[in-house]
């Protein structure tokens, strides 16, 4: 398992269309993806549970990822939301 503090550098934060475009790069993974802020832990590859963090630009968040490609679920999460 590979946990990383992430900061959001996206224009907006994660609105609809960045939350919707961040679970299609979660979902590449095979690895569980999980995003945590403010003792909320939610799975990357759920709609729904990201919209429930509400999260805006500048927040950090941390990036968890268990499996066998969990350091390029890791690093594919942090550059989506360092808007690369």
């Amino acid at each position: 398992m590979i946990q990383k503090s992430v900061q959001i550098n996206l224009e907006g934060g994660l609105e609809a269309r960045p939350v919707a475009m961040l679970v299609q790069v979660a979902s590449q993974y095979d690895s569980q993806v999980y995003i945590e802020s403010a003792n909320k832990k939610v799975n990357a590859k759920s709609i729904m549970g990201m919209m429930g963090l509400g999260l805006n630009q500048g927040e950090s968040v941390t990036v968890i990822a268990d499996g066998a490609d969990e350091a390029d679920a890791v690093a594919g999460i942090e550059n989506f939301l360092n808007g690369k």
